[in-house]
């Protein structure tokens, strides 16, 4: 009789699935069914709650069949099912140690489901499953609930931004640090703020609180979640968006419509069509729409100076740490970059940086950078002077490795390019003698240290080491002294020059096509037409100002500059040759003053700032121009220096942002150079630049064809197939009498004259 009953109850769960399709379609008339299962539900349900830990695997598999059946149709029953949430919500919070793994996840699932059909709502379901991801101890609950939460909170926020709920948890997160800073459990409230942070999902102040609150947590595992979330949760967040893009280029429309004018014709692969068009238009229609503007988090912080502060107080100031060294220098790079990127002021930093500038110190190339980090033009010098005269005492001297000179070097340039009033001018003087050192790495170092201060302050070098232009402009007036504090701004955008120069060579290739002479102005309808090009439908309109490309000339004022001969400026062969020329002719060339006035000593006209921005509206189309050719810049810059002069000059550098971080692979530099390279890395860098395997021409040709969806001739086809199949038509072609044969090639003649098999057989 047992066995009977259950085999009618294995029928009744087999029946469940069937029987919830008939309640969907239409639940008035399966109203009585559904009333007799859930009377079976909630049984099994007192069944299980009476005795969780004695119950056998049928009850259990019972229960969860029908758990997942009521879930699927509470919609339909408002009235029957209304304490259907409440008891998993019961089992989940009261015996979540004892429920089976299947089960425990099937009623998880349930509320995900009813959240979704909006019988509970999200708040609800998350204070739910949060104290369950903080108290359970499975590993795999709590990868579940996490993916859930995550999940959850992505489609609240899809349509619009839902603040109340993330006010909500933003909160709980908050206090759930706050309350035991001790506890590990911090670690599932940095994990979810830097997963949404990531799907820019959170990107106001709030979230950055939290995480400012994790940093200063006393959890070892909380504070490095915290401090690499403020150093690399930027980055995640532009390497997510690169993501999202880059999948979203799959539509090949070409190759449709392609596929879809060979093939026979239907209406599935008409809708598969409409579909794919539809698909690229709201593509394009991201691609159109406002870039969001996403603040970094290092810049929502509501007051870095006292959380830069704490920090190294609390972690870094004491003898005593719970953090090991490798933990220790993430806290610093941290620290450091708050007091570069702010400009703060933190005193003390600089003399508790001393004691680690020493060559063997463990990782000490990245304290060198975060020395250079911490480095600003607010910073007083006389707390800086201390630290180079270290490193220039440590690292740089004739006894030192070439590696460990060439990283003091370029750790002193660092420093000094952000604030270069804390060198003092006779160990400038001696760094810049090691110019003339036998080691590669050494030598460029030194350069560099050089260069800087030809821009910076040359009359801190001596005369022959300023070089032709730094001398001119200390002659001319225009280097100053620097005084302490004084900020020179730049008005002018980044690169514009950059798209000035790019409109000029446009400007001229247009006129050249005209036939037009190139040094007259674009007409007003030429300007309007590119404008209107460029806005696509904008509603603001480009004024009508001619386009002002190229460097604009300015007359000179009359004043003249006299060059004197100096060691330091000595007289190009071409310069001698003229002087000699204008001396056989006499005094000719010469005024009564008897000033020269030849053309070549005349000082050539200054260059003032561009003023293409403030002359032209720039249009979405420029604004896109202007980043590909900073882009462009970019990658002719990390060429090698070779081809680096013939690309860029030597102002067309493009400088680091203050927001980006000081590695210690740029402290090291060219150390690699230091060293000969062995005959593998030879190899290895000879075949760096080379594709994996070699193709032909019409191999490449052929690939590209097949990628685009196109077919190739019969000729190539006929070359692919099988011997064996064109073995029959070999041996007939062998065989064939010379009628035949001449029968056969005037077919051919005819044919390709007249088109082939299908061409102009009428004509």
């Amino acid at each position: 009789m047992g066995k009977r009953k259950l085999g009618a109850l294995e029928k009744v769960e087999a029946d469940l699935p069937n029987l919830q399709y008939k309640i969907r379609r239409d639940p008035m008339s399966y109203r009585e069914n559904f009333v007799d299962q859930y009377n079976q539900y909630q049984s099994n349900y007192a069944i299980f709650v009476a005795a969780p830990s004695t119950s056998d695997n049928s009850s259990i598999i019972s229960l969860k069949e029908y758990v997942d059946f009521v879930a699927h149709v509470a919609d339909c029953y408002p009235g029957i099912t209304k304490d259907f949430p409440q008891d998993l919500i019961t089992l989940l919070e009261v015996h979540h140690a004892d429920l089976e793994g299947e089960l425990r996840e099937k009623i998880v699932g349930s509320l995900v489901l009813l959240r979704n059909k909006d019988i509970i709502d999200s708040t609800l379901l998350l204070n739910t499953l949060f104290p369950l991801l903080i108290t359970t101890s499975s590993k795999t609950l709590r990868a579940f609930l996490f993916s859930k939460i995550i999940s959850d909170l992505r489609s609240s926020n899809v349509k619009s931004t839902n603040h109340k709920l993330n006010r909500s948890v933003q909160t709980l997160l908050h206090n759930l640090i706050t309350s035991d800073r001790n506890s590990p459990k911090g670690l599932w409230a940095v994990k979810i703020t830097r997963e949404l942070w990531k799907r820019q999902i959170w990107t106001d102040s709030k979230a950055v609180e939290i995480m400012k609150e994790a940093a200063l947590a006393d959890s070892e595992k909380v504070i490095v979640g915290g401090v690499r979330f403020f150093l690399g949760g930027d980055k995640e967040r532009e390497e997510a968006l690169e993501d999202d893009s880059s999948d979203e280029e799959g539509v090949d429309m070409s190759k449709l419509r392609h596929q879809a004018g060979i093939n026979k014709k239907s209406k599935k692969r008409s809708k598969d069509l409409r579909k794919a068009a539809a698909s690229v238009k709201k593509d394009e229609r991201k691609k159109n729409a406002p870039h969001p503007l996403n603040f970094s988090a290092l810049h929502l912080l509501h007051d870095p100076q006292g959380f830069a502060e704490q920090l190294f107080n609390k972690h870094l100031l004491p003898q005593k740490s719970k953090l090991s060294l490798e933990h220790k220098l993430i806290v610093l790079q941290l620290v450091t970059r708050l007091v570069g990127l702010h400009q703060l002021t933190l005193v003390t930093l600089y003399s508790w940086f001393l004691k680690f500038l020493r060559p063997r110190q463990q990782s000490v190339t990245t304290y060198l950078a975060c020395l250079a980090q911490a480095t600003h033009a607010q910073v007083p010098p006389d707390l800086l002077t201390p630290c180079i005269q270290q490193i220039a005492n440590e690292f740089v001297s004739e006894a030192s490795a070439s590696e460990v000179a060439s990283a003091g070097l370029n750790a002193i340039r660092e420093t000094c390019a952000r604030q270069p009033l804390a060198m003092e001018d006779t160990l400038l003087q001696d760094l810049v003698m090691y110019r003339k050192s036998k080691d590669k790495g050494v030598v460029m170092a030194a350069k560099g240290l050089m260069s800087l201060y030809r821009e910076k302050d040359p009359e801190k070098l001596k005369r022959r080491d300023r070089g032709k232009e730094a001398a001119m402009s200390l002659r001319s007036g225009e280097k100053k002294e620097l005084r302490f504090g004084e900020q020179v701004t730049d008005e002018n955008i980044a690169g514009i020059e950059l798209l000035e120069a790019w409109k000029e060579e446009e400007r001229l290739k247009r006129r050249a096509e005209k036939g037009l002479a190139t040094d007259d102005e674009d007409s007003e309808d030429d300007v309007e037409k590119e404008d209107v090009a460029g806005w696509k439908n904008w509603d603001a309109e480009s004024d009508d100002s001619d386009d002002s490309g190229g460097w604009i000339d300015v007359e000179s004022d009359g004043e003249e500059i006299e060059i004197s001969d100096s060691e330091d400026d000595r007289p190009s062969k071409k310069a001698k040759l003229d002087k000699a020329a204008t001396a056989t002719n006499g005094d000719k060339s010469k005024d009564s003053t008897g000033v020269d006035a030849s053309p070549e000593t005349k000082p050539e006209p200054e260059k003032k700032p561009s003023t293409f921005a403030t002359t032209r509206i720039l249009t979405p189309a420029d604004l896109t121009k202007l980043r590909e050719l900073q882009q462009s810049q970019n990658i002719a810059a990390k060429l090698p220096a070779g081809l680096r002069k013939k690309a860029l000059t030597s102002s067309t550098l493009p400088p680091r942002h203050s927001d980006d971080p000081l590695t210690a692979a740029q402290i090291e530099g060219l150390s690699k150079f230091s060293h000969k390279s062995t005959k593998e890395e030879k190899i290895a860098l000879a075949k760096a630049d080379r594709e994996d395997k070699h193709q032909s021409t019409t191999a490449k040709r052929k690939e590209k064809k097949r990628g685009e969806g196109k077919s190739t001739t019969n000729k190539e086809k006929a070359r692919e197939k099988n011997f064996f199949m064109t073995l029959g038509k070999a041996k007939r072609k062998s065989k064939r009498s010379l009628g035949e044969a001449r029968k056969v090639l005037k077919g051919h003649v005819y044919r390709s004259k007249h088109g082939g098999k299908r061409g102009n057989a009428g004509n």
